[in-house]
C-alpha cells in the first residue's frame, strides 16, 4: 500500500474499511455497474460501521478525524477493487458542515448524520454555468422565515438516495453584487422532510455514477439551515473543493496502485512463448515508468496532507490539492491503459474489471473540475502567468 496509516487508531479504522471490501469484493462491484444498481447495500454498512462519521465531530457522535483519514479510507476501498464514488460526496460535505455550519444546524442534524443518515450529497453544478460558480442563477429569495428557491442543478450525484443536500444559489444576484464572489449562499436540504418543489431525471454516463438533473421551483429551507452568513458561502466552498480535490486523489492513487498490480500479477502469470510475458522489457517498462510516477506523486500527496493538517494557508493548501488531483487523475488514466494493454484481449472483456474500472477512472479528467482549468490554475496561481479566464 502506496498511502499508509500513520498511528493504531487508523490502522483499526482502515482494518475495518478491508474487512468490509472483503464482502464487497471485486464481482460485486462488477455486478452493479453491470445493472447500474445503486449500492445501496454497501452504503448501509459502510453507515453501521460509523465509517460515515469520520469528519462529525465527536460531541456530535463523530470520529472527529480530518481529510487525511477519509483519503486513506477512499483510497482503501479503490484499492481494493470498489468504487469510493458513491461515498465520497459524503465525507467532503461533511468536512464542509464541520468547518461551517452553526450551532442549531449541528445540534438539529449532526448526530443524524453521524448515525448513519444517507449519504450526502452537494447540488452546486449548473448546465449553463458549468465551473463558473459566480455565475449560478439557482435563486433563493427571503419569504417569513424560509428562503423559497429555484433554480436548475446538473450531474448531482447520489440524490435519489440522500438524505441531506447542501444547496448552492444566489441570494443575490450576479448583476448586483459589487464582488462576483459575494452574494452566494449555502443551504442544508432536509430531504427526510419531503421533495416538494424538487423534480428529477438520472443522467446515464459512461459509468455507474446514480447522476440527476434536478429542476427546483418553490423549494422551501428554514432560514436556521443557512451554512455559516448569508451572501458568503463560496468562500465557505474553498474549503470543501480543496478536501473534494485531495479525496479524488487518493481515490485515483487506489486506482492507479490496483491496475499496477493487477498487471504486474497477469505479466507474472501469462505465458506466450514459453516465457512469462513480464520478462519482455516492452510489458516491464510501461509498468515501471507508471509506478514510478505513482510512487513520486503519492510523496507530494502526502506532503500536502501533512499541509493541511499543520493548517497551512488556503492558497497553500490549494495548490497541493489541486496539483495532486491533476497528476492521479493522469497517472490513473495511464496505469489502466497500461494494464489493459498488457491483458491484450482479456483487458477488453468485462470480467477482469479492468474496462469498468477504466470508465471509472476517466470521469475524474473532467470532473469536478476539467484538467486543463487546473492547469490554468498552476499557470496563474502557483507561476504566476495572466489569467486566461
Amino acid at each position: 500500500m502506496l498511502l499508509q496509516p500513520k498511528d493504531e487508531e487508523e490502522k483499526l479504522i482502515l482494518s475495518t474499511v478491508d474487512q468490509l471490501m472483503e464482502k464487497y469484493n471485486e464481482r460485486y462491484w462488477l455486478d452493479k455497474d453491470q445493472k447500474r444498481e445503486f449500492p445501496i447495500d454497501f452504503l448501509d454498512d459502510f453507515m453501521r460501521l460509523g465509517l460515515g462519521s469520520i469528519l462529525l465531530p465527536e460531541e456530535y457522535g463523530g470520529v472527529g478525524k480530518g481529510v487525511r483519514l477519509a483519503s486513506l479510507i477512499l483510497y482503501s476501498i479503490n484499492l481494493k477493487g470498489g468504487n469510493s464514488y458513491f461515498v465520497h460526496g459524503h465525507y467532503y460535505n461533511t468536512a464542509l458542515l464541520s468547518k461551517h455550519a452553526g450551532k442549531r444546524v449541528r445540534e438539529k442534524y449532526f448526530k443524524d448524520i453521524a448515525n448513519g443518515a444517507k449519504v450526502l450529497s452537494l447540488a452546486l453544478t449548473e448546465p449553463e454555468v458549468g465551473s463558473d460558480t459566480t455565475k449560478i442563477k439557482t435563486i433563493a429569495e427571503k419569504v417569513g422565515n424560509n428562503f423559497v428557491i429555484k433554480g436548475h442543478k446538473i450531474f448531482i450525484s447520489r440524490v435519489k438516495y440522500t438524505d441531506f443536500m447542501i444547496l448552492v444559489a444566489r441570494t443575490t444576484p450576479y448583476e448586483k453584487v459589487e464582488k462576483k464572489t459575494d452574494g452566494i449562499t449555502l443551504f442544508l436540504v432536509d430531504l427526510r422532510e419531503g421533495r416538494e418543489g424538487i423534480e428529477m431525471r438520472e443522467i446515464r454516463t459512461m459509468s455507474n455514477t446514480n447522476a440527476y438533473e434536478m429542476f427546483i421551483d418553490g423549494l422551501k429551507v428554514p432560514e436556521e439551515n443557512v451554512l455559516g452568513e448569508v451572501g458568503k458561502g463560496f468562500y465557505y466552498l474553498l474549503d470543501l473543493l480543496n478536501a473534494e480535490r485531495f479525496m479524488i486523489a487518493a481515490e485515483m492513487i487506489g486506482n492507479a496502485e490496483w491496475f499496477v498490480n493487477k498487471a504486474v500479477e497477469y505479466a507474472n502469470n501469462r505465458v506466450v512463448f514459453d516465457k512469462q510475458i513480464g520478462s519482455f522489457q516492452g510489458v516491464q517498462f510501461p509498468i515501471a515508468k507508471v509506478y514510478a510516477q505513482l510512487l513520486s506523486l503519492s510523496s507530494y500527496f502526502n506532503e500536502g496532507l501533512r499541509a493541511l493538517e499543520e493548517g497551512k494557508d488556503t492558497k497553500t493548501i490549494g495548490n497541493y490539492a489541486n496539483v495532486s488531483k491533476y497528476l492521479a487523475a493522469e497517472i490513473a488514466w495511464e496505469a489502466g491503459n497500461v494494464a489493459m494493454d498488457i491483458y491484450g484481449g482479456y483487458g477488453y472483456a468485462v470480467e477482469t474489471g479492468i474496462e469498468r474500472k477504466l470508465r471509472e477512472t476517466r470521469l475524474y479528467k473532467v470532473a469536478p473540475v476539467s484538467q486543463n482549468l487546473v492547469l490554468a490554475y498552476i499557470a496563474h496561481h502557483i507561476l504566476g502567468l495572466p489569467k486566461s479566464y
